[in-house]
């Protein structure tokens, strides 16, 4: 399991006893998210240094990509359900859908007005929720797949 925090590093521990297998390097400043790829060796951390670092566990020497938000820190990381997509979410204003298969070049960004709860995926991969934070009009966005030739379009 990864653990993150009030650190500069983040830490791989043996969920069986506790005790860390590894210290990851990198980030610039203490960190808010992680998330497991469904692969079980891929992993992601998001932090206040505006980025998400995605990890392999077989090979922590540096990570795998990093990818940059646009203001504010990476506070929350999903995996899609079939591997194909990591979504990160900023505190306020943006969503990022990067594609695992190619390679995170290939993003999709939703771009609105608002503070950012969090991100969740659907079982099936088929919705994505975004929670609004907001005294007045807190809300959840839901945005549908869109499929274009039988494979992912889009989000809206």
């Amino acid at each position: 399991m990864t653990v993150v925090g009030d650190n500069l590093d983040g830490l791989l521990v043996d969920p069986q006893n506790g005790k860390t297998v590894a210290t990851l390097v990198g980030h610039r400043d203490y960190s808010f998210a992680s998330a497991w790829h469904p692969d079980g060796h891929t992993f992601a951390t998001g932090n206040q240094d505006k980025t998400c670092r995605v990890w392999d566990a077989r090979h922590l020497s540096s990570p795998i990509a990093i990818l940059k938000g646009n203001l504010g820190a990476a506070r929350s990381i999903r995996f899609s359900s079939d591997g194909q997509y990591i979504v990160v979410a900023e505190p306020a204003d943006f969503v990022h859908v990067y594609s695992i298969k190619e390679d995170y070049k290939k993003r999709q960004e939703i771009d609105f007005f608002g503070e950012i709860s969090g991100v969740s995926l659907s079982p099936d991969d088929e919705c994505m929720y975004i929670g609004i934070w907001d005294r007045t009009y807190a809300s959840l966005l839901q945005y549908n797949r869109r499929h274009a030739y039988g494979y992912l379009d889009s989000y809206f």
